[in-house]
């Protein structure tokens, strides 16, 4: 490839914030749900590279940019039907089997999400300003007219009242500093803020922490429209005081019987076993994500609710 900018090329990070940065010289996307990439097209070549500087254009052969010579900064997500991405879905695509890569790529395509213009040409962008590179993105993605089922813009925004409902019903948000050039590998010029939701779980059991006599994380569980109780998930985060005197308090609501989880490629093949209570406390907790009916990070607990009946725990707040 004749670029300017040539793979492994780290992207440029986010860091971490609770709320909306506001004032002149900010603009706001919704923060996607998919795989970051950083696309390098030179004519008819194409080469997609992971946040880690891995290709992945073996794990998703129907992104096919259109030819031209550029470097385009994104995010390869699968399109949910009511809206959002399909994390699950797109999880599937790693995977060693190229027939199984390939029947995939039919059934559920992805989309490049592209949201920042790198290099165009002979002309490396990163030193420009992103409000440049920005609409160098936006003036290439029309001259390219390739299909928006392969290619396609990210939504962006200056008002940050615009950027207040993708908090309430995508991610959360990406900020970005109109003025900041793009820095690989740093954080900086750009903030993210997390949806972050809560709902009350039942307790379903406990794992036991690292360190004999505590309690490592709460296993949680909701109930669905049949009435079964199922676990989604479970929390984290509790000091070393609170995870010893857990034990104590959990003691009279065990059944004597264990639950485990399936074994993942997360948790490199270790049994997840955990020791089963009755169902009858109730936690509030926070989080930040859920897919597939599960809540994929662990949640944070915020207070036990006394007040609630565990019955009132329904499922379908995972989906509110």
């Amino acid at each position: 490839m004749a670029l300017p900018l040539s793979p492994p090329l780290l992207p440029q990070l986010a860091r971490p914030r609770d709320s909306l940065p506001e004032g002149p010289g900010w603009s706001y996307e919704p923060k996607l749900d998919g795989f970051r990439a950083i696309a390098f097209v030179d004519g008819q070549e194409a080469r997609l590279q992971s946040r880690a500087g891995r290709p992945l254009e073996r794990y998703f052969p129907e992104l096919r940019p259109p030819p031209g010579r550029y470097v385009l900064d994104g995010e390869i997500v699968i399109p949910a039907a009511g809206g959002g991405q399909e994390f699950e879905l797109l999880q599937q695509r790693i995977h060693p089997a190229a027939s199984r890569i390939e029947r995939l790529s039919r059934e559920t395509p992805a989309v490049l999400m592209a949201f920042d213009l790198l290099a165009r040409e002979n002309d490396s962008l990163l030193d420009d300003p992103f409000s440049e590179r920005r609409a160098g993105l936006e003036r290439l993605v029309a001259e390219l007219g390739g299909p928006v089922d392969v290619l396609a813009l990210t939504p962006w925004a200056l008002e940050p009242e615009a950027a207040e409902r993708w908090l309430l019903e995508a991610e959360g948000v990406i900020a970005k500093q109109l003025d900041a050039p793009y820095r690989p590998g740093e954080r900086t010029g750009m903030v993210k803020v997390k949806r972050v939701r809560t709902i009350d779980c039942v307790v379903v059991g406990w794992r036991p922490g690292k360190e004999d006599g505590t309690v490592g994380s709460l296993i949680l569980g909701l109930y669905d429209d049949a009435g079964q109780l199922r676990v989604v998930g479970h929390s984290a985060g509790f000091t070393a005081k609170r995870k010893r005197e857990l034990v104590a308090e959990l003691r009279p609501y065990e059944t004597g019987k264990r639950g485990s989880g399936d074994p993942s490629r997360w948790t490199q093949g270790r049994e997840l076993e955990w020791i089963e209570l009755r169902p009858e406390i109730v936690v509030e907790v926070s989080f930040d994500h859920a897919s597939d009916g599960r809540i994929r990070h662990g949640a944070r607990v915020l207070r036990f609710r006394e007040d609630k009946p565990p019955r009132e725990c329904a499922f379908a707040q995972l989906e509110s």
